[in-house]
């Protein structure tokens, strides 16, 4: 499984003017089966980001993003096994 950070790297205005357009990818992502969760950080210095696609599917999705393409945020992409959770969040558990 993934934890994506993503950090702004721009003024405020600047991300809200290229929002629109993540949103969407956003909404692609999870049609497509890339995200299980997403959401702002708080504050909103950045989002994050859940998935249990492979390294590739996840990296190929995350090159479309047009807040990574235009250069508005930096990605961290950690990697870890979810061995324990709480009980009606076994589909996280990693089998």
């Amino acid at each position: 499984m993934f934890v994506v950070s993503l950090t702004y790297k721009v003024p405020e205005d600047i991300v809200d003017y290229h929002r629109p357009a993540h949103m969407a990818w956003v909404k692609q992502a999870f049609d497509d089966g890339v995200f299980l969760a997403s959401g702002r950080q708080v504050p909103a210095v950045g989002g994050v980001l859940l998935s249990k696609a492979d390294r590739t599917t996840l990296d190929a999705a995350l090159a479309k993003d047009p807040f990574y393409s235009n250069g508005v945020a930096e990605f961290e992409v950690i990697e870890f096994t979810a061995t324990t959770v709480a009980e009606g969040y076994e589909n996280l558990l990693d089998t």
